[in-house]
C-alpha cells in the first residue's frame, strides 16, 4: 500500500479475490468488477507518477485529482473488507439440531442479503469511479520522474551513526562552551551557578553539543540529569524524569504517590538545594515552561551548571547566558559529508578526511555542501541520498540541481524542509508510507522497532512474504533501510549495542506532519492548531487533547479511522470504540484504563489487527475478542492478567501474541498455527498440557518461555525439534537455579537462522554443543547459556562466532581446574560488546587486540588462584588495558583459602589495574573509598 496511490494496491488485489473467491457473485457483479479492476490499475499508473513527484511541482488539477481518487480507493476499500467480513462470518458450530438447523439456515439468509448489498455497492463504486474520471478528463498525468533502485541495507551505517554526528566539528564547541562557563562560573562573585542557553536552528547540532559537554564535564558535579522538553511538554513526566536521574529510590517513592506538579517541584529543590549539580533541559520552546522548570532548580551555595537549548532566539535570551551555535566549517563539513560516504575508504588523517577521495567529484561536493550551509541534519541527508547514487558527476549534479534554493540564503523551516523532501520523495513509495506513519508518535517519542513493524503490518503496508522473508522480517528491512537514510534515528540497546528503538528527528517530524495533514493520511490533536480538520479521519493521533476537541470530536466521521493511538498526556476522553467501523489499528499503550474506559465493544471492531493494551491497567481481556477474527497482534504487556480468556484460541489470524509472563494461556494453543512471535508462555502444573502443543507452532520466530519448575524443561526438546524457524529463544526458571535441567537439550541442533539464545536459567548443557560454531550460526548476537565444562578451545570457537555481540556464560568447574587461566587471542571476539562469565576455572587474560568493542566486563576471581601471579608482577597480569573500548568492570571475589592480607593485596592490585586503564573505567560506579565495601558485598554474593 502507497500514499499517493491510497488503498488502491490493495483494492486490486481484494478484487480478484473475489472474482476467484468463493464468494457466489452473480456474473454480472463479476463482469462490474472486471471492469472495476482494469480502470483501477490504469488509474494505479498515473498516481503511481503523482507520487514520485514533489508536490509544489505538481499542476493543482492533478492534486485534486489524486486527493479525490485516494479517498474514494480508502471508501472503497471499506465496502471489500465490510463484505468479506460478513460473507466469511462464523457459523455456529456448537449447535446441535434443530437449533443448529435455524441458525444455519438464517445464516444462508443472511450471506444472500449481503452478496446482493455488495452487488448494489460495487455499482456504485463504479459510478463513482467514472465521476473522479470524467471530472479529470484524463488518467495520464505528464511528469518525467527519475527513479532509481531501492539500495541494500548498509550496516556500516548502523556503527557509524553516533559517531559521526556527535564527533565531527563538535570538540571545539564543546571545548569554547566549556570554558565559556567555567570562566563565568568561578569570577562571578555572588553568582554560585551558571545557566547557559544552546540556541540555533533545528538540525544544527544543539543537543549533539550540550550531550558532549555534559559527558566532559559531569564527573565534577555529585548529581547530574539530561531530559527532553519538547514542543508539547509533560512538566511532570520532565521532573520525573529530573529525579529519577538523579536518586532512583527518590523517584520510586514519588512514583508511588499522586503528586501534582508543585509538590514534584518540591521535591526537587529539596533534593539539590544542598548538591553541587548539573542539569540540562533540551529543546525549550516557551519561556513559561522554563519558568516552571527553573522553580526546581535552586540557587545554593554549593554550586550549579543549567544548560538549556532551544531553537528560539527570544527564548535564549530571557532565560540567559545565550550561545549561539554555529554552522559547521566548510572543512568539518566536508568530513562529516565523506566519512558519511565513504568511510572506511578514507584514512583517519585529518588532512586526508578533508579530501574528497574522488577528485571527480570535489567541485560538486562543495557546491551541494554550500547548500546545506553547514547544518549537520542536511549533509547527513544528503549524505544517505549521495551513497544510493553512482560515483559519477551527472548523478551528484542531479542531486545538486534538485536541492532548489537548499538553506544557502536563509535558515528557516521552509529550506529546511526542501532538503528533507528532497529526501523524502527519492524514498521507495512503501517506505514514504511507512515513514509518513510515524507521525502518529509525538516529538521525542521513543518507538519500539517490534511495535512500529506490527503496526506497519496490521495496516497493510508490508503485504507479501518473498525471498524467503517473514512478513516481520521483510518490516525489519524498511526498518533499516529508512535508518540508513536517515529519516529515522537509531536508538541502541546499551547491552548488545543492537537498534531496539528508534526517534524521528524534529525537522523530520516536522516535515512528515506537514505531508500527513495534506494528503489527510493522520490527524493529530496535540493542543495545537493546524487548521481545519478534515470531515472523514484515516488515522487517529490523540497526543494532548483540550476541551475544544472534546466539544468538537462528536461533529468529527470516525466510521473511517484505520488507525487510533492514545497516549497517556491525552486527557480528554478517547472516543469510544462504537465510534469506529474500519478500524485496523487500536493501541492504547500506557493510557489508564482503569478509570473507566469501556472495552466491552470490543468484538465489534471485525477489521482490526493490531490491539495494543500494553500498561493499561486492564485486569481481564474480554471474552468478546474471539469476534476480531483477523486479529494478527495483540500485546497486553505490563497488566495484572491472571488468565488469557479461553476464546483467544480462536484467534487463527494471531501472529504476534505478547502478555505478561505470569498470565496462563487456555488449551488449544496450538491450533493458533500463524503465530511468530509469543512472549511469554508460563509452564507449571496447571499448563503442562501446553508442551504437548507448542510443537505445533511450526512458524514461530520468538518464543519466551517459563517454567515453575525443572522437571518439565526436559519435554521442550521434542517441541524445539519442530521449530525450524526459531530464530530467538528465551527460557527462564522461576525456582532456585540449583534446580536447573542437567543435560536435557544436549541433543538438540539449533535452526542456522538463530539470532538469540538465552537458557542459562534452566538448563545445564554437558558441554558446548558441535553446532555452537562459526559456520552454523552466522546470526547469533547475544548468547546465555550454562556449560558443565568448558574446553580451552570452546572459547576460542565461541570467539570466532562472527555477529556475537552479547555473551552470559556459566560454568561448572568443581572438579576442572585450568591452572594457566583462559586466553582471550588477539582479533577474538570482534563484536562483544557485554561479556559476563561466572564459574570459570582460572583467570582470564586478555591479549592486545582482543574484544576491542567490549564494553562491560563482568567477572568472578579467586584470590587464590591469582596470588602468585600478583607476587612476581606486582600487579594483576590479566591484561585488562588491552580492552580498549572498557568502560564498566565488575569483580565477584572468591577469598576462599587465603588470607585478610592477600585479600587485600588482590583488592589493592584490581583497583590499580583499573587506575591505569586508558579509559578509567569505572568499577560499578564507585570510588576508591567505596570499593572496599562494595568488595565485601561482592565476596557475599558468591
Amino acid at each position: 500500500m502507497e500514499l499517493a496511490t491510497g488503498a488502491l494496491p490493495n483494492i486490486i488485489t481484494k478484487l480478484g479475490d473475489l472474482l476467484i473467491g468463493e464468494y457466489n457473485l452473480q456474473k454480472g457483479v463479476k463482469g462490474e468488477i472486471r471492469f472495476l479492476r482494469s480502470d483501477l490499475e490504469s488509474m494505479q499508473s498515473a498516481l503511481k507518477k503523482i507520487s514520485d513527484t514533489p508536490r509544489e511541482q505538481l499542476d493543482i488539477q492533478d492534486k485534486i485529482w489524486a486527493r479525490d481518487l485516494r479517498e474514494l480507493s480508502y471508501d472503497i476499500e471499506d465496502s471489500i473488507d465490510t463484505f468479506m467480513v460478513r460473507d466469511t462470518a462464523n457459523e455456529s458450530s456448537k449447535l446441535h439440531g434443530i437449533k443448529k438447523f435455524v441458525d444455519r439456515s438464517v445464516s444462508l439468509f443472511r450471506k444472500a442479503k449481503t452478496r446482493h448489498g455488495i452487488a448494489t455497492e460495487i455499482t456504485e463504486i463504479k459510478s463513482r469511479v467514472v465521476e473522479v474520471h470524467e471530472r479529470h478528463r484524463r488518467y495520464e498525468v505528464n511528469i518525467v520522474t527519475d527513479k532509481h533502485a531501492t539500495p541494500t541495507v548498509d550496516t556500516r551505517f548502523l556503527a557509524r551513526y553516533t559517531k559521526i554526528t556527535e564527533l565531527v566539528g563538535i570538540d571545539k564547541a564543546r571545548d569554547e562552551l566549556i570554558t565559556k562557563i567555567v570562566k563565568e562560573e568561578y569570577q562571578a562573585s555572588m553568582q554560585q551557578g551558571k545557566i547557559i542557553s544552546i540556541v540555533g536552528f533545528g538540525g544544527l547540532g544543539k543537543t549533539t553539543l550540550a550531550n558532549a559537554v555534559y559527558e566532559k564535564v559531569k564527573a565534577q558535579f555529585v548529581c547530574c540529569a539530561f531530559v527532553s522538553v519538547s514542543q508539547t511538554p509533560d512538566l511532570k513526566k520532565v521532573f520525573k524524569g529530573i529525579l529519577y536521574q538523579l536518586d532512583k529510590e527518590i523517584y520510586q517513592k514519588i512514583n508511588e504517590q499522586q503528586l501534582d506538579e508543585g509538590q514534584l517541584i518540591n521535591e526537587l529543590r529539596e533534593f539539590l538545594q544542598p548538591k553541587r549539580y548539573f542539569i540540562v533541559i533540551d529543546d525549550v520552546w516557551d519561556i513559561s515552561v522554563w519558568t516552571m522548570i527553573k522553580c526546581s532548580l535552586p540557587d545554593n551555595d554549593a554550586g550549579y551548571i543549567v544548560i538549556t537549548t532551544t531553537r528560539i532566539s527570544d527564548v535564549a535570551e530571557k532565560i540567559g547566558g545565550a550561545y549561539k551555535l554555529k554552522p559547521l566549517s566548510l572543512d568539518n563539513s566536508r568530513k562529516l559529508l565523506y566519512r558519511r560516504i565513504f568511510g572506511n575508504e578514507n584514512t583517519d588523517n585529518n588532512e586526508e578526511m578533508e579530501k574528497c577521495p574522488n577528485d571527480e567529484l570535489s567541485e560538486v561536493s562543495d557546491r551541494i555542501l554550500k547548500k546545506c550551509a553547514g547544518v549537520p541534519l542536511a549533509i547527513i541527508t544528503v549524505a544517505s541520498l549521495l551513497t544510493c547514487k553512482a560515483r559519477n558527476k551527472i548523478e551528484w549534479y542531479n542531486v545538486y540541481n534538485s536541492l532548489g534554493t537548499g538553506l544557502e540564503n536563509s535558515l528557516d523551516v521552509e529550506n529546511m524542509r526542501k532538503i528533507l523532501s528532497f529526501s523524502y520523495y527519492d524514498l521507495p513509495s512503501h517506505l514514504r508510507t511507512c515513514l509518513l506513519y510515524l507521525s502518529l508518535f509525538p516529538e521525542d517519542y521513543k518507538i519500539e522497532k517490534d511495535r512500529l513493524i506490527w503496526m506497519w503490518i496490521a495496516e497493510g503496508f508490508i503485504q507479501c512474504e518473498k525471498q524467503g522473508k517473514s512478513l516481520f522480517e521483510l518490516g525489519e528491512s524498511y526498518f533499516n533501510d529508512l535508518i540508513n537514510r536517515s529519516m529515522i534515528q537509531p536508538i541502541y540497546d546499551s547491552d548488545t549495542d543492537l537498534i531496539c528503538e528508534c526517534c524521528t528527528h524534529d525537522m523530520v517530524l516536522d516535515l512528515i506532519c506537514s505531508v500527513s495533514y495534506e494528503e489527510n493520511f493522520v490527524t493529530i490533536l496535540n493542543g495545537m492548531n493546524h487548521g481545519c480538520r478534515p470531515y472523514k479521519i484515516r488515522r487517529l493521533s490523540i497526543q494532548s487533547c483540550n476541551e475544544d476537541h472534546a466539544t468538537t470530536s462528536a461533529a468529527w466521521s470516525l466510521q473511517q479511522v484505520r488507525s487510533v493511538v492514545v497516549y497517556p498526556s491525552a486527557v480528554s476522553p478517547v472516543p469510544a470504540i462504537r465510534s469506529f467501523r474500519v478500524l485496523r489499528v487500536l493501541d492504547l499503550q500506557d493510557y489508564d484504563l482503569s478509570q473507566g474506559y469501556c472495552l466491552k465493544h470490543l468484538g465489534n471492531l471485525f477489521h482490526l489487527k493490531y490491539l495494543g493494551l500494553c500498561g493499561t491497567k486492564i485486569e481481564h481481556v474480554p471474552e468478546e475478542i474471539e469476534n476480531i477474527r483477523f486479529l494478527q497482534t495483540l500485546d497486553v504487556r505490563h497488566n495484572r492478567i491472571a488468565d488469557l480468556p479461553r476464546t483467544v484460541v480462536q484467534l487463527k489470524h494471531l501472529m504476534c501474541l505478547r502478555f505478561h509472563g505470569f498470565a496462563r494461556v487456555p488449551r488449544g494453543i496450538g491450533s493458533l498455527t500463524n503465530l511468530r512471535h509469543l512472549e511469554y508462555l508460563l509452564i507449571d502444573n496447571c499448563t503442562v498440557y501446553i508442551l504437548e502443543e507448542l510443537g505445533q507452532l511450526t512458524e514461530l520466530r520468538l518464543l519466551r518461555i517459563i517454567f515453575f519448575g525443572h522437571e518439565w524443561i526436559g519435554k521442550l526438546l521434542g517441541c524445539l525439534d519442530k521449530m525450524q524457524k526459531i530464530q530467538s529463544l528465551y527460557g527462564s526458571l522461576c525456582t532456585s537455579p540449583d534446580q536447573r535441567n542437567i543435560g536435557g537439550l544436549d541433543a538438540w541442533v539449533a535452526p542456522r537462522q538463530l539470532r538469540v539464545l538465552d537458557t542459562i536459567e534452566i538448563c545445564w548443557f554437558s558441554a558446548l554443543p558441535l553446532w555452537m560454531n562459526p559456520s552454523h550460526l552466522t546470526d547469533l548476537h547475544s548468547l546465555s547459556i550454562a556449560v558443565r565444562e568448558l574446553q580451552l578451545t570452546d572459547l576460542e570457537i565461541l570467539g570466532s562466532l562472527p555477529a556475537l555481540r552479547y555473551l552470559n556464560l556459566e560454568v561448572h568447574h568443581e572438579d576442572l581446574r585450568t591452572p594457566g587461566g583462559y586466553i582471550i587471542g588477539v582479533g577474538s571476539f570482534r563484536c562483544l560488546v557485554y561479556f559476563m562469565v561466572r564459574g570459570i576455572a582460572g583467570p582470564l587474560v586478555f591479549q592486545q587486540g582482543a574484544m576491542m568493542r567490549l564494553r562491560t566486563l563482568l567477572f568472578d576471581l579467586s584470590v587464590r588462584e591469582v596470588r602468585e601471579i600478583i607476587r612476581s608482577n606486582g600487579c594483576i597480569v590479566l591484561g585488562l588495558g588491552n580492552l580498549t573500548s572498557l568502560q564498566k568492570v565488575r569483580v565477584w571475589l572468591d577469598s576462599e583459602g587465603a588470607s585478610d592480607e592477600e585479600v587485600k593485596e588482590l583488592k589493592d592490585a584490581l583497583r590499580h589495574a583499573i587506575k591505569i586503564h586508558p579509559n578509567h573505567p569505572c568499577l560499578d560506579g564507585l570510588s576508591d573509598n567505596e570499593a572496599d565495601e562494595q568488595l565485601k558485598n561482592w565476596e557475599k554474593d558468591i
